[in-house]
């Protein structure tokens, strides 16, 4: 599905910063992969890169076959509106609109006919558990359920891949659990792709495998246990977890 080689990138300045350092990696279809690392390591930059929301200085992008960053500005908006989903810190919804517009709006800007689109986005957000709020306006939901409808959002298209930056970065700990158990739930039953960039190291549980960077670099792979999986979609979101807690601190 995502094929990465010797990906660099490097913002130019007084000081140059290289922000990434020759990452390379490969996710197939149907994996969740988190990605983590301090402060600083480039999971938010990497991230971007694969997203289409920046270019990098060197390397290469496969994304079910396509050279992504072979594609005119045209192409590439084309590309990320059919084929990406993005969910952001922030939920990044319009308060003018109410939850299922927020969910169809980018069936509406593919042209998609207004029957279809509302049956569409109705059908997701019920998967997302929201089926009764989706004439509320944004202002009228909680920050768990904002994020939920940013995810219907995202696959409303039928993406190829989720790309989701800090996802519950805002959120209590109950509503990192609910968003937390969706994302595996969309993995688990739609074979949903699922890019994910955590600094929580209780995060991670949910993840089928963790990509760990360190100042730009890809420094180690972690996979996670079925067991473990279970596990965290029984017991909800656990802040109680200590595994490699020195990885995540700056330098």
């Amino acid at each position: 599905m995502i094929e990465v080689k010797d990906l660099q990138k490097t913002y130019t300045g007084k000081v140059p910063v290289h922000a990434l350092k020759g990452v390379s990696f490969d996710i197939p279809s149907g994996q969740f992969v988190a990605l983590m690392g301090p402060s600083g390591s480039g999971k938010s930059t990497l991230l971007h890169q694969l997203a289409l929301l920046d270019t990098p200085t060197s390397g290469g992008i496969l994304l079910d076959g396509v050279d992504i960053l072979s594609l005119s500005q045209h192409a590439a908006t084309d590309f990320r509106l059919r084929h990406m989903g993005y969910v952001f810190q922030e939920y990044a919804l319009i308060p003018e609109l109410n939850a299922i517009e927020n969910a169809f709006l980018p069936l509406m800007l593919l042209g998609i006919h207004r029957k279809e689109y509302i049956r569409i986005a109705g059908d997701l957000m019920d998967k997302v558990g929201l089926s009764d709020r989706l004439h509320h306006l944004i202002s009228e939901l909680s920050g768990g359920e904002q994020q939920r409808v940013a995810i219907a959002r995202a696959l409303v298209n039928k993406s190829k891949i989720l790309f989701a930056d800090e996802p519950c970065a805002n959120l209590d700990t109950e509503n990192k659990g609910i968003v937390l158990r969706l994302l595996r739930k969309l993995c688990n039953e739609l074979g949903q792709t699922i890019l994910m960039v955590t600094h929580e190291p209780e995060q991670r549980e949910f993840a089928d495998r963790v990509l760990w960077l360190r100042d730009g670099r890809l420094e180690k792979e972690e996979y996670i246990s079925k067991d473990t999986q279970e596990e965290a979609l029984h017991n909800g979101y656990r802040t109680d977890i200590s595994s490699d807690p020195d990885y995540l601190k700056d330098d």
